[in-house]
């Protein structure tokens, strides 16, 4: 893909647990307070800014197709991403793709605990375990958190209520929040009496209430950075509500130090969703963004359409825009004015806003290519003078279905 390096990368892999001066605040709620640890080098908790995660569809083993997807979803924002080590070749392919991965590696382990040391050794910068499917985790728990140790790299322990311990889904009748936190607590405190604290947990759940029911009461229970996560949380726009919905209510009260948006979707889409998300939480910088009226009875354009045609025409833009696409008279010219670049549309023509003055009048069929040539311009113009971040991305793109096409 043009832009994108495959060519290894020297990493300044720090330490895991050292400490460093980049902060986050919300601007809802403070941040709850939680222990920092790195993931290569990436802070999580601590109050370090929140990162995106996503991980890997590709089998792993291919590494080549799997770099690839790595490479597409950092240049998408994604800050820590995730591989799937199923197999003995997974496993082998772990080396050359921490090695040449431009961001860091976690492996993700179940059922075999001898791939979590290979993971270790091949240079991963965080391993997922699940304590609910490692064979004899009582047992060779003490030996991972050793070899995490000495290889100064991080953990997580991921609970979800489709691999919960059968005893504590016996004793609570299910995959509550008080048996998935059980579940939590079991296996840090089993960590922690090994000195071993350089770990994140997850308590996921594909039930947005009791997912954010039982991040709060793990939230309370001690200072352990969490991963955010509704697991299975279905279809692309399902998907995409259930984890807004729940990520915006814990991040409203400070609690989550990473994230992942699971889709059953590309996995560059979950990174688009977390990146906006983290954007319009204000915990993350706006970047490129299209504001647009619902349809309704004042509208003298078709304003889906016009919309649709804009997002389309223009999300490959990364650079930190705002775009106003406007149907009627009555909010139009306010909110056209207030963006970088915008149209107000009625009457058979549109009014093109830039920096909120009007610079021309258009008919209405002129006005997608007017706008994209001037969003194109701005932003060609923009990256000219170096204002546009390294790991900017576009807009999310939700496709609409047209009756008849």
């Amino acid at each position: 893909m043009k832009g994108i390096s495959l060519n290894p990368v020297e990493k300044p892999f720090r330490k895991t647990g050292d400490p460093i001066a980049l902060t986050s605040e919300s601007p809802l709620h403070p941040r709850r307070k939680s222990r920092r640890i790195m993931v290569g080098p990436v802070p999580v908790g601590g109050g370090a800014p929140i990162s995106v995660q996503s991980m890997t569809n590709t089998l792993t083993a291919n590494v080549g197709a799997t770099l690839q997807q790595i490479a597409e979803l950092t240049a998408a924002g994604c800050d820590i991403v995730r591989v799937a080590v199923p197999s003995q070749d997974d496993a082998d392919a772990l080396p050359e793709i921490c090695r040449k991965s431009p961001i860091p590696v976690i492996a993700d382990i179940h059922f075999q605990s001898k791939y979590v040391f290979q993971a270790i050794d091949a240079g991963c910068a965080a391993v997922r375990v699940n304590p609910g499917n490692i064979r004899k985790f009582d047992e060779v728990g003490p030996s991972i958190c050793k070899a995490a140790t000495d290889a100064g790299i991080s953990l997580r322990i991921g609970v979800n209520a489709g691999s919960l311990d059968k005893e504590l889904y016996a004793k609570y009748g299910g995959p509550t929040p008080e048996a998935l936190v059980a579940s939590a607590l079991k296996e840090a405190h089993m960590f922690e009496d090994v000195g071993f604290h350089d770990f994140k947990i997850s308590v996921k759940h594909h039930d947005v209430i009791t997912m954010v029911e039982t991040y709060r009461l793990l939230a309370s229970k001690g200072d352990w950075p969490l991963h955010l996560g509704v697991t299975e949380a279905g279809p692309a726009w399902q998907g995409t509500i259930k984890s807004c919905l729940a990520f915006g209510a814990l991040l409203a009260e400070g609690i989550g130090d990473t994230i992942r948006v699971s889709l059953s979707a590309p996995p560059v889409e979950e990174v688009k969703v977390g990146c906006k998300l983290l954007e319009y939480m204000g915990l993350r910088p706006r970047k490129f963004d299209i504001i647009s009226c619902p349809s309704c009875g004042r509208a003298q354009v078709d304003v889906i359409q016009l919309a649709s045609a804009v997002t389309e025409g223009l999300k490959d833009i990364t650079a930190p825009i705002r775009v106003a696409v406007m149907g009627c008279i009555v909010n139009g010219p306010g909110e056209a004015r207030e963006a970088d670049l915008g149209v107000a549309s009625g009457n058979g023509k549109g009014q093109i806003f830039i920096k909120g003055k009007v610079i021309k009048t258009v008919p209405e069929d002129q006005i997608v290519d007017t706008l994209l040539t001037i969003a194109n311009d701005i932003a060609a113009q923009m990256e000219a003078e170096g204002k546009v971040p390294a790991n900017a991305t576009g807009p999310v793109v939700v496709p609409i279905q047209h009756p008849g096409r």
